[in-house]
């Protein structure tokens, strides 16, 4: 009897500690309960002090819940509630390495075995602790143990490898629970999401609902994040009826995430009004309408509502910033940006990486490449994002071996690169064009199982176009399921590029066949393609059919490429005629593609009047007046070509040098015109002599009417002879294998006496030489090139 009540005293006074514990709202209450748990003599209560450890591991005390798991020894073992009640601790305190180390206690120290709560806590410190390797060895301790195909296991595992930006093995994962919950679920869309890979979120958030599996209001907030970065009105529509239809729509963080979808559709006037239904707006729809103003370049809404905030007394964080911050709209607003940099450093937000990152990423594209690099730099905690914004801030800026150079640090450091990472370095890599740098990042694509990113295989077809392969850029195109608009684009831009203009045109009626709706963008490359193939016909019909069957109404460019279109084909009266037809005020863009067809089929007078209207609207055009020279050159008018190289020198304007790069066994060359400081540059010259002594007994003859006309016809002919593509090529003869593809790069429109050159080494070598220049690929072989002599 006397046993019994001292047993029913310890469990009331076990009960009544545990309900003061649940009730402690500060430390200092839980340090007074543990001190009476120690005068009652509860001290070594396992019940009690797992129930301790675990608040004080709520508290952030980790110290705390550490010294009370240690007061159990041998004798009085821990059990594994408390194990894991450590483990979670340690691992949601950023201890993921303490958290294993306690795991492999309870492995080595116990006769306990780890259950499914243990192996989740265990992995959820690993998510961000950046410790990949780790990671997976436990994925591999939880298949051994049978919890592979846990719900609750796999959700902190797909969380873990969406944290280490392993898209792939997530979905591994994923696909291998065969009874999902809603949480896996909600992982699996926000962790694609966190990855920048919206249209799949979408698709798996589609999975989820035609399944039937129960969704909540975080799951909408997730997938409204996706739907309004691909500025989707369509989907995002869509998902606000099934808000409404649920019930969810007057939550608060749901209508936050419909002001911020209707924002990055451009949809601000609704977004305001959802705006309005909140009585009494948070930080956060607060934030989501500030960015919603600064994205619809309505930054002085913007700023108005930041300082009302500030005026209110309300304490503004990094989220508020970064909408402050005009990303979507920079041009015009380093004042501003500069201030909100000011307001960071004052209030120490700059330190934050969603901060740095946003800032970086407007002077990068404001071209203020050192104040990004800077920042960058300056940085103490680097964010995927952060790498992200300054790789691609180079590459956009044309600073593309900065690019790859960062790539290659980043690789270096360990740091897994996402979809968005990939595409920046594919667009380095095709601007270059640097083929190898482009192979090895497609097998990095496999590695990183992006394969299925729409957007990574379209940047794809896009570097190996650009690099001069157009069978790869093909089979990569073929090989996409679901393609998009953009796809169908670069794929059609692709055959323009190569004076491919019927293989173009077929694509485009595939596009249209297949259901997918053209933009402006696929008219402009539809129209370059017949341009440069000589399709004149082909090309009207297009440009007619734009209006009239597609209702997309033609910009300057559609314009400008139909002068080009009839210029090149030597119609220049009706060029000239359909200038002067067009609804808009023509600007340099007609008038310098006429300019360039007069230079073709040198019409001198043409010229007159086509340069007359140019130098009136663009007077800093140095392109223009070398234009124009050159066509009195070619004309022997010396008197006037001398006359537009005063203007230029006058005017201190001064033509772009003409340089070529080649890249052999990985290494890339330069060259300018008559250039001598490459190790090799006699044995180049030589090898160049060797080539014109050849090609001469064939029929090749310099051309010089471009040349300057105060200098003999000897002296004429070196100095074309010695231009920069000629030196690339005879490099790539000396230093590759017979019969194998040369690929050059110039940065200016090959000259004529060029081309030529490259038509007769192809013939005389047996090589085929594939040349690209300012405006489009040429690819010699046997004596001709695959332009036709059109370019």
């Amino acid at each position: 009897m006397i046993y019994r009540t001292i047993a029913s005293i310890a469990q009331r006074d076990r009960n009544f500690f545990i309900s003061l514990i649940n009730q402690a709202t500060t430390l200092s209450q839980l340090n007074q309960i543990h001190a009476n748990l120690i005068r009652n003599g509860l001290s070594n209560d396992l019940i009690t002090i797992t129930k301790l450890t675990h608040k004080f591991s709520d508290f952030k005390s980790i110290s705390k819940a550490k010294n009370l798991f240690t007061t159990f020894n041998n004798t009085n073992p821990p059990d594994l509630f408390l194990y894991n009640v450590l483990i979670r601790g340690l691992s949601r305190n950023g201890l993921g390495v303490e958290a294993l180390s306690l795991y492999l206690d309870l492995l080595k120290g116990s006769k306990l075995k780890p259950d499914n709560f243990t192996f989740a806590f265990v992995v959820s410190g690993f998510s961000s602790s950046g410790c990949e390797k780790v990671g997976i060895l436990i994925h591999g301790h939880v298949i051994v143990s049978g919890f592979g195909s846990d719900v609750f296991v796999g959700s902190a595992l797909v969380d873990m490898y969406m944290g280490f930006s392993r898209i792939g093995h997530a979905y591994k994962v994923f696909d291998g629970i065969p009874e999902r919950d809603s949480v896996l679920w909600n992982t699996m869309v926000s962790g694609l999401v966190r990855n920048c890979c919206f249209e799949e979120s979408i698709q798996v958030f589609g999975d989820m609902v035609g399944r039937g599996t129960g969704f909540d209001s975080t799951t909408l907030a997730v997938v409204l994040t996706a739907v309004a970065e691909l500025q989707d009105l369509r989907n995002g529509m869509l998902i606000h009826c099934l808000a409404v239809k649920m019930g969810y729509d007057v939550h608060e963080y749901v209508l936050t995430g419909l002001i911020s979808m209707y924002s990055k559709c451009g949809d601000i006037s609704t977004a305001k009004l959802l705006f309005g239904m909140i009585r009494e707006p948070d930080l956060i729809s607060c934030n989501a309408m500030i960015a919603g103003f600064c994205f619809n370049n309505e930054n002085e809404s913007s700023v108005r509502l930041f300082r009302e905030l500030l005026v209110h007394g309300e304490k503004v964080n990094s989220s508020t910033i970064v909408g402050l911050i005009p990303v979507s709209c920079p041009f015009g607003h380093l004042t501003l940006t500069c201030s909100i940099h000011g307001f960071c450093v004052k209030s120490g937000m700059v330190s934050n990486p969603s901060v740095s990152t946003a800032l970086t990423t407007v002077y990068s594209r404001l071209n203020e490449m050192e104040l990004a690099r800077r920042l960058f730099d300056e940085s103490p905690k680097k964010s995927l994002a952060s790498w992200n914004a300054m790789i691609s801030g180079y590459a956009q800026n044309g600073l593309t071996e900065m690019a790859i150079s960062l790539f290659r640090e980043m690789q270096k450091l360990d740091i897994h690169p996402n979809p968005v990472t990939i595409t920046s370095i594919l667009s380095a890599c095709a601007q270059l064009g640097t083929l190898s740098m482009g192979k090895w990042v497609h097998d990095l694509i496999k590695k990183e199982k992006f394969e299925s990113n729409i957007y990574v295989l379209t940047a794809l077809v896009d570097m190996y176009a650009k690099c001069g392969n157009i069978e790869e850029a093909r089979q990569v195109f073929d090989s996409i399921t679901e393609k998009n608009v953009v796809t169908w684009n670069a794929m059609i831009s692709a055959y323009g590029l190569h004076g491919c203009g019927r293989e173009a045109l077929v694509l485009f009626d595939q596009m249209l066949h297949s259901g997918v709706s053209p933009t402006g963008v696929t008219f402009l490359c539809a129209l370059y393609a017949c341009s440069h193939a000589g399709l004149v016909e082909e090309g009207q019909k297009i440009f007619h059919s734009m209006s009239h069957a597609h209702d997309t109404e033609p910009l300057p460019e559609h314009y400008a490429c139909m002068v080009d279109l009839l210029g090149r084909a030597g119609k220049l009266e009706n060029a000239l005629e359909f200038i002067y037809e067009m609804p808009l005020e023509p600007g340099p863009a007609e008038w310098g593609a006429l300019l360039g067809a007069c230079m073709v089929h040198k019409n001198i007078d043409l010229a007159r009047l086509a340069s007359d209207r140019l130098f009136a609207m663009d007077r800093g055009s140095v392109g223009y007046y070398v234009l124009l020279s050159n066509i009195y050159s070619a004309d022997r008018n010396y008197c006037q070509a001398a006359s537009v190289r005063k203007v230029l020198k006058n005017k201190n304007l001064a033509k772009t040098p003409g340089c070529t790069l080649i890249e052999v066994n990985g290494y890339q060359h330069v060259f300018t015109s008559s250039d001598q400081s490459h190790p090799q540059a006699a044995a180049i010259y030589a090898k160049l002599e060797e080539l014109m002594e050849k090609m001469r007994e064939a029929g090749f003859h310099t051309e010089t009417s471009t040349a300057l006309h105060d200098v003999e016809e000897e002296e004429k002919e070196l100095m074309v002879k010695v231009h920069s593509e000629k030196l690339a090529i005879a490099f790539g003869l000396l230093t590759s294998e017979p019969r194998t593809e040369i690929r050059i790069i110039k940065n200016l429109r090959v000259c004529v006496d060029c081309h030529n050159f490259t038509k007769f080494v192809s013939k005389v070598t047996d090589r085929v030489i594939v040349v690209r220049d300012a405006n489009r690929f040429h690819h010699f072989k046997d004596g001709d090139c695959s332009c036709g002599d059109y370019w």
